[in-house]
């Protein structure tokens, strides 16, 4: 292997790896050493990777919505369903991961976001941007619904979409609502 495809390699490691911890316990509470002995990285190596702990957390995101758009852009491609169909299987997953109660354990934007709002202003940035794409994703979708009159919006389509996202975004799992 190549030192390039080695590096490249070892840097989706620490991503990976850094994603599960983060998930788990949250930005703040990983440390490096733990991303690291985790990774199975020798210690000290971390800094030929990323510059700091922020520009790992900003790669992190990135890398996140990398794969989040990823799968958004192949469902809402999905010649087979009608945008609205779409649209729905969209709202489902939404739905399934809430009603499991595992959104906190799988979304990190869910997870980070009130977290790094006061620690770092560029991962702020980064899951604003990211989350901007998928609000552009959704509307798209939402206006291909509304072109062939699936749907009928009382907004405009990116209005919609950012108004369903942030609801989504800021609903809490049924069975914590409850025990509270």
């Amino acid at each position: 292997m190549n030192t390039k495809t080695e590096f490249t390699d070892t840097r989706l490691h620490l991503l990976e790896t850094g994603t599960r911890l983060i998930l788990g316990k949250g930005f703040s509470a990983v440390g490096l050493a733990e991303i690291l002995s985790t990774a199975g990285v020798p210690k000290g190596s971390f800094y030929h990777y990323f510059r700091s702990k922020e520009q790992f957390g900003i790669e992190l995101v990135q890398h996140y919505f990398s794969l989040y758009l990823s799968r958004l852009e192949a469902l809402f491609q999905d010649a087979s369903l009608t945008p609205s169909q779409r649209i729905m299987a969209y709202w489902t997953r939404w739905h399934q991961l809430y009603r499991d109660g595992s959104c906190e354990e799988q979304c990190l934007v869910v997870k980070l976001s009130a977290e790094v709002a006061d620690l770092s202003e560029p991962m702020r940035q980064e899951l604003l941007a990211g989350t901007q794409q998928i609000v552009t994703h959704l509307a798209r979708i939402l206006e291909q619904a509304q072109a062939v009159h699936e749907v009928i919006l009382p907004t405009p389509p990116r209005a919609m979409a950012e108004e369903a996202l942030s609801a989504l975004a800021w609903r809490q799992p049924a069975h914590q609502a409850q025990t509270r």
